[in-house]
């Protein structure tokens, strides 16, 4: 089984996803195969795919990092604001119904 690392932090513009990319780099020189995971992200900007599908921007980053193409595997929910209720959903990339938010 794969050893895993996880980054928690108190709030967001912590630093998290720039630490885990940092991460990415070491291992990846030392020889280990790394690959970033964020179950859900709530984000306006996201990176479209070679697939077409949706991530968020901080994963393709972390991948990059890793030496290792982006794949909405790695950021499997997006949450796409749209106003203070509700969200634009994409799940595994593709878009989906506006949800409530709360529901994630």
């Amino acid at each position: 089984m794969a050893k895993a690392i996880m980054i928690q932090g108190t709030m967001s513009n912590a630093g998290k996803s720039l630490l885990a990319a940092g991460l990415c780099r070491i291992f990846k020189q030392d020889g280990y195969r790394v690959a970033p995971f964020k179950s859900q992200n709530m984000a306006l900007n996201s990176y479209i795919t070679e697939e077409g599908l949706e991530m968020g921007r901080a994963q393709v980053m972390q991948a990059e990092a890793a030496g290792i193409k982006p794949s909405v595997l790695m950021n499997p929910i997006l949450l796409k604001p749209t106003n203070d209720v509700k969200s634009g959903d994409r799940q595994w990339g593709s878009a989906g119904e506006y949800e409530r938010p709360r529901l994630f």
